[in-house]
């Protein structure tokens, strides 16, 4: 599968920052206009469609979802009953690579992504290395008591636990999170309108 590169240039094509990294804030600071010959007349008016397609480009890149990917995600939520668009951004929040993400682990989605690939993290005891995993109330995710010491987790217990959330529960001294739930309320808000990406799906 083609790997998904979250550049500073997607943040300013889409006008927002797409990760928390810094250089994304950076960019859109220095230069807030979409990338291309037009410079800061390069936004220009949209029709309903273009607005629905950004939005959908903003969430899959803010996710790092492919197309097929995201489609096949929509596909599955719009076939149960509730609220799809809510829907979408529960099973969105409970990928694993977000999760990781979420509960302080890393500091950026695409870390997370990279930190679960090399087979960082245990779920409920087992080694898990699919970032596309979606986890559930019950699920506990933990870093590899091998790898606790090295690297990437020196002194990472400082960011652990400063995204509360309702729906994860962090054990800082444990280096693991359980999952409690799904993301409600204000927890759903992304920068991105979810309800035009339902419109887009549903022309």
């Amino acid at each position: 599968m083609k790997k998904l590169q979250l550049t500073a240039k997607k943040s300013r094509r889409e006008g927002i920052p797409l990760s928390d990294a810094a250089k994304h804030s950076r960019a859109l600071a220095r230069r807030p206009f979409a990338p291309g010959v037009h410079g800061p007349d390069s936004r220009p008016r949209l029709t309903d469609y273009a607005k629905q397609l950004r939005e959908k480009q903003k969430a899959k890149r803010v996710y790092g979802l492919n197309e097929r990917q995201f489609s096949n995600l929509f596909e599955e939520v719009s076939k149960k009953r509730g609220n799809t668009g809510e829907m979408l951004v529960q099973e969105l929040e409970s990928r694993l690579d977000n999760v990781v993400y979420r509960a302080g682990f890393v500091k950026t989605r695409p870390a997370g992504r990279q930190a679960v690939s090399h087979a960082q993290f245990m779920v409920n005891g087992k080694k898990l290395n699919v970032p596309s995993y979606r986890v559930r109330a019950g699920d506990i995710i933990s870093v590899k008591e091998s790898k606790r010491t090295k690297g990437l987790w020196k002194g990472v217990e400082e960011n652990l636990g400063k995204q509360q959330l309702s729906w994860l529960v962090v054990d800082t001294k444990n280096f693991s999170a359980k999952v409690t739930g799904k993301a409600t309320g204000t927890e759903l808000q992304q920068p991105f309108d979810v309800k035009l990406i339902v419109e887009f799906y549903s022309r």
